[in-house]
């Protein structure tokens, strides 16, 4: 299995956005550091990295696009 890094995630309710829409996509993942922001809590080197399969990128990226896409048009 070839991971790679999809996004960053910089606290633990977008990281736990992201978490539930690999989940419920059924794509496999790899989160590195995934407590490390409610450790240091608005520090931005403190972040968490979500890494997917490589064979699942395309379809996380496409994924992870519409939620950013949903949340920018709900918040204007």
């Amino acid at each position: 299995m070839r991971l790679i890094h999809l996004t960053s995630a910089h606290d633990v309710g977008e990281l736990a956005l992201i978490k539930s829409l690999l989940d419920g996509n059924r794509i496999v993942y790899v989160v590195l550091d995934e407590h490390v922001s409610s450790l240091y809590p608005g520090v931005p080197l403190c972040v968490s990295r979500v890494l997917v399969e490589a064979s699942e990128l395309a379809r996380a990226e496409i994924l992870l696009s519409r939620l950013r896409l949903s949340i920018r048009e709900a918040s204007t």
